[in-house]
């Protein structure tokens, strides 16, 4: 034979207090949203019907626990449906019509009354349909799971619903005056009809003005500067911009506040969301797209399901479609703000750049929408990727800032464009670009690029420097780097010394060895064996504009010629931002000597004078 399952109620009571609502507090949410749901039917029924919802605190002559009486004149209930809805947990009211009218109701899973026993210990509800001519009947439920239904004693003049509470001694606190407004005021201060609080023999509305977003202004400014108001109020911080928000999809309206601090990109910011105009979760983390976290937002929403709780809403397409309809309106502040105000977006930008750059490499979307914008030192100034992009279709780029450092000056002189990509984030966001937009190439720039670049000599001129090449390649052969004259600008800067990667790791590698114990030495000895060389030897190039370079091609003392190119060598280095190993700064010592003893000889140097040891 078939069994039904007993509830334990004062289990299930357990459940909601502990697992499903997250405080005590929703009880007053409950009552609201019933009542809400209530006003609505009689609204269907009755198109004209205002509707409205009267909270009343009664004391006790005795000083015993408060009543809160809490009335509604919606569509009642029969006594069928007392014993059908009230009395049967999981049953709604609203579910032979959600088929129909989902987006009507807010509550449809039949727990939301049993939330009041979290802070009472037994629950009166008197009710009177507005359906059908019937009786006003009472229903009293306890926390124990027993219950009573009869006729009341004071009927009801009008059809509506009304709940009496009575405190429990631990949630006195909930049942103050200061606290019931508090709350009321929270979950319902949306509401599109009135609440009345009557308490201590006064009686006020406390919700008189509905959404700000759908508020008449008499300009943007003053629009915008009573949002900024309203995200004060709501958040307890001051926001540095506010973004209307709105969705078909779900019937999604609200407005987001761009916040004056740069969060981490992985931090979930908590939204304000209301649910048919009352409160249903403050943090509700699943309605704006990931890449949306530079904001905190107030929406209401009509047309989305919200969970068991009433405190997030399902994922479905309707959802999915209302968070990329709420996405889109950030990607047009954004776009609006780079074509009205570039100095606010920079700053903006600016602000979060680390977490946007973050987020742009994890999401194409957000990439494709942010990358354009995002500022970079140059060769040629500061510019955003947009700027370089109209001038150039190949991004040229270099990954640390001594290199950057080495090639803008001489580059820039060149005409050449070359984006420092030394800060965190930035080689990696240029490396993306050509899987993003296939017409756009990235190349990485090091100085050994920058001498195709440089003009060639003339015949007569290769003529002019070819002792000093030849005496150069001698001198400079034992450190492993090559000589080259050209013509290149700035004309102040005498040499550049540049090399691939394989020849600096090599140099790096080296000049560690030197400067280790002979354990690590022989380590580093092993990791050199192993590397593959470089068909690249690093290499000086002198530059035929500079006067001191000219002059030298025309010494003929063969020491003066060598100290010189030791010398150049050396500040090539330095000016490279190259550490110098053990030979080139014992190079560096002798030359430096050699300089100073020659002028104070008031003389050349004499032979041997800062030559290698």
């Amino acid at each position: 034979m078939d069994h039904r399952f007993q509830i334990n109620l004062r289990g299930v009571i357990d459940l909601l207090s502990h697992h499903l609502y997250s405080s005590p507090d929703v009880y007053l949410r409950e009552l609201l949203q019933n009542a809400t749901d209530a006003i609505r039917a009689r609204q269907h029924a009755e198109p004209g019907h205002e509707g409205t919802v009267q909270i009343e605190l009664i004391e006790k002559q005795d000083g015993g626990p408060p009543t809160l009486l809490f009335s509604d004149d919606g569509i009642g209930l029969t006594e069928e449906e007392i014993h059908r809805f009230l009395a049967t947990i999981g049953e709604s009211s609203k579910r032979e019509v959600l088929a129909e009218r989902r987006g009507d109701f807010i509550g449809q899973f039949g727990i939301g009354l049993l939330s009041c026993f979290m802070v009472c210990d037994e629950v009166l509800v008197v009710t009177r349909s507005a359906r059908e001519p019937s009786p006003t009947m009472e229903w009293r439920g306890r926390h124990d799971g027993t219950y009573t239904v009869r006729p009341s004693d004071h009927p009801l003049e009008r059809p509506g619903t009304q709940v009496f509470l009575v405190a429990r001694p631990d949630a006195a606190a909930l049942f103050t005056p200061q606290r019931v407004r508090e709350l009321a005021l929270h979950y319902g201060s949306l509401l599109p009809f009135p609440i009345h609080l009557t308490a201590n023999g006064q009686s006020a509305r406390i919700n008189p003005e509905g959404p700000p977003w759908r508020r008449a202004y008499a300009s943007a400014s003053e629009r915008r500067e009573a949002l900024l108001a309203y995200g004060r109020e709501v958040f307890g911080m001051t926001f540095i911009d506010c973004i209307p928000l709105k969705s078909p999809a779900g019937d999604v309206e609200g407005v987001a506040f761009v916040l004056p601090f740069s969060p981490h990109y992985n931090a979930k910011q908590k939204h304000r969301v209301y649910l048919k105009h009352m409160l249903l979760s403050e943090s509700a983390e699943n309605l704006l797209p990931e890449w949306a976290f530079f904001v905190k937002c107030v929406v209401n929403a009509n047309g989305l399901r919200p969970t068991a709780s009433r405190e997030s809403f399902y994922e479905n397409d309707t959802l999915a479609q209302a968070r990329e309809a709420l996405g889109q309106a950030l990607r047009r502040y954004l776009v609006d703000l780079a074509r009205e105000d570039p100095r606010a977006l920079q700053g903006l930008i600016q602000l979060h750049a680390l977490s946007m750059k973050a987020l742009a490499l994890d999401d194409d979307d957000f990439y494709r929408l942010i990358i354009d914008w995002l500022p970079f030192e140059t060769s040629l100034g500061a510019m955003t990727l947009a700027d370089y992009r109209k001038n150039a279709t190949q991004v040229r780029y270099v990954p640390s800032l001594d290199e950057f450092r080495q090639v803008s000056r001489v580059a820039a002189a060149q005409g050449l464009c070359v984006l420092n990509a030394a800060y965190v984030y930035d080689a990696d966001l240029l490396e993306k670009l050509p899987r993003v937009f296939a017409d756009t190439q990235v190349e990485r720039f090091s100085a050994s690029d920058l001498p195709q670049s440089f003009d060639e000599l003339s015949l007569d001129e290769r003529e002019t420097v070819f002792s000093l090449l030849r005496r150069a390649e001698e001198v400079l052969r034992p450190f492993g780097c090559g000589v080259v004259v050209k013509k290149f600008r700035p004309q102040e800067v005498p040499t550049l010394y540049s090399s691939d990667t394989g020849s600096a790791f090599r140099r790096d590698a080296e000049r560690t060895r030197e400067e280790s114990d002979d354990l690590y030495a022989s380590m580093v000895e092993g990791v050199l064996s192993g590397s593959a060389s470089s068909n690249d030897e690093p290499l000086l190039t002198f530059n035929f504009h500079n006067p001191v370079v000219r002059r030298l091609a025309a010494v003929t003392d063969p020491n003066l010629v060598k100290l010189s190119v030791e010398m150049l060598y050396v500040q090539a280095l330095l000016l490279g931002h190259r550490p110098l190993n053990a030979r080139e700064m014992a190079l560096l010592n002798q030359g430096l000597l050699g300089l100073i003893a020659a002028r104070l000889e008031g003389t050349e140097p004499p032979p041997g004078r800062g030559g290698l040891h």
